[in-house]
């Protein structure tokens, strides 16, 4: 297992809400290396005892259900370098900052994570190509993974060129198949299961994977209103949820093998055409409302999309947006597969429905929620396992699937990444969609926020064909 830990962006949000309380709960769970070093990197100009203070408040705010001993002896581990993409120096610096100098210098590898907005990947990973890293490093790029297909592609070759070639060195996270109810989408079809005789187009009218949130943008309008709902979640999360659902189970699940049915069903997924996008998807943003929901956060009055700090309205960015998707494959030829999400939505909707032809098979309930006769619901957000009740935990289920990544990346797992095809052929099925949106090929949409959002999409005359 990599013992070195380099997280760049380490006093941003991602870090501060879930990378680094992911981190306390597996030191509290003994999960990782008692000697585990973690370095962590940013522009601020701080000290290590100014980033320790930092780190404390997070892990205080964030991971109140791991003991004060467990936080206090992480962050006494924790060490800081700032640094700046701009000048390869800083970052060369901060990988040697695990060295112990001398004559001969330990030269362990380095798992280097780039918890950073997606606009500095490209200047970081040119300045770690400069950094010689150790041999057996790796490097975490977070989602989205490029703004569109070409873009996907160049960061590709960056990395390639980085790494030398090495794909296994190159881990693209999405943090999204880290949560155990995404995990056992494959479950759901494997031989012996209840379902796995009826797993085909001849018993499934339509397959829905939704992700509905009902809080508004929550701080996070200047990363959400440059990349909007289908480059936040859709094209990794719920693409990856499909994948795993219609994807044909491998005869051993070896990660190279999943990885290569993965593929197979991306590249099956039938690319819309430009006719077909006005009448198979839908985009919307939502308007003045007031946000519904359990938490701090349930009946609070928020402005609409355009209104909010930092949104620039003339962006046209989407809150929600609508697929009709085909796979075009023996199995599942004449099945919908519907991807909707949306944020400020009515109700809270993290899952997938299964529509049946006619009755719904019966199966046990802790795999799916029964909620008509033909229709079966399997949730994708379950709270975390063995939390303690009235403990302040930001978001448990993310937590825990950010601990799930950390642990995959440094004992050297891809599981839970990302290959590179994968991510291109995950943007060529969005692409054409986003290309038509941008020249206004399909109206913009409203809802009021705490609504149920726009009508979702009708079946239409060549929708199974």
């Amino acid at each position: 297992m990599i013992g070195r830990l380099l997280l760049l962006g380490a006093t941003g949000d991602l870090a501060g809400r879930f990378l680094l309380p992911a981190l306390a709960r597996l030191s509290a769970d003994g999960r990782i290396p008692d000697g585990l070093q973690v370095v962590g990197s940013a522009h601020q100009d701080w000290d290590d005892r100014t980033f320790r203070t930092h780190v404390a408040t997070r892990l205080e705010q964030h991971a109140g259900d791991v003991s004060t001993e467990v936080r206090t002896a992480l962050v006494d581990r924790l060490r800081y370098q700032a640094v700046d993409p701009g000048q390869p120096g800083t970052v060369a610096a901060a990988v040697r900052a695990f060295e112990d100098g001398g004559d001969a210098p330990d030269r362990a590898a380095v798992a280097v994570y780039l918890a950073l907005p997606p606009a500095l990947f490209p200047a970081m990973l040119g300045a770690l190509g400069g950094a010689e890293l150790p041999a057996g490093s790796r490097i975490a790029v977070e989602k989205p993974f490029g703004t569109d297909l070409a873009s996907a592609v160049a960061l590709n070759e960056l990395l390639a060129r980085v790494t030398g070639g090495i794909e296994e060195a190159a881990f693209r996270v999405d943090h999204f198949l880290g949560m155990p109810t995404v995990q056992a989408l494959l479950d759901l079809h494997a031989p012996g299961h209840s379902l796995a005789p009826v797993w085909n187009s001849a018993s499934i009218a339509q397959v829905d994977v939704l992700w509905e949130e009902t809080l508004g943008l929550e701080g996070r309008a200047n990363f959400y209103d440059r990349n909007g709902a289908v480059r936040d979640v859709m094209q990794n999360h719920m693409l990856q949820a499909l994948t795993l659902l219609a994807m044909e189970l491998p005869a051993r699940q070896t990660e190279s093998e999943l990885h290569a049915a993965k593929l197979d069903l991306l590249r099956s997924v039938r690319v819309l055409s430009a006719a077909e996008v006005s009448h198979r998807t839908r985009r919307a943003r939502y308007t003045a409302g007031r946000l519904t929901g359990a938490g701090a956060t349930g009946g609070r009055a928020v402005p609409g999309y355009t209104d909010e700090d930092g949104v620039d309205p003339a962006r046209g960015t989407e809150t929600y947006a609508e697929l009709l998707l085909e796979v075009a494959t023996p199995r599942w030829t004449g099945t919908r597969f519907v991807l909707r999400t949306g944020k400020a939505m009515g109700t809270l909707r993290k899952g997938v429905g299964l529509h049946f032809r006619t009755a719904a098979p019966a199966c046990d309930p802790h795999d799916a929620e029964r909620v008509a006769a033909d229709r079966l619901w399997i949730e994708l957000d379950a709270p975390e396992e063995n939390r303690q009740p009235g403990v302040q935990v930001t978001a448990p289920g993310e937590r825990t699937a950010y601990g799930r990544v950390l642990t995959d990346l440094l004992s050297g797992g891809s599981r839970l990444s990302v290959s590179g095809e994968e991510a291109e052929q995950a943007w060529r099925i969005v692409d054409p969609v986003l290309q038509a949106w941008a020249q206004g090929a399909v109206p913009l949409l409203e809802y009021p926020a705490g609504a149920a959002g726009p009508p979702p999409l009708e079946a239409t005359p060549d929708s199974t064909r």
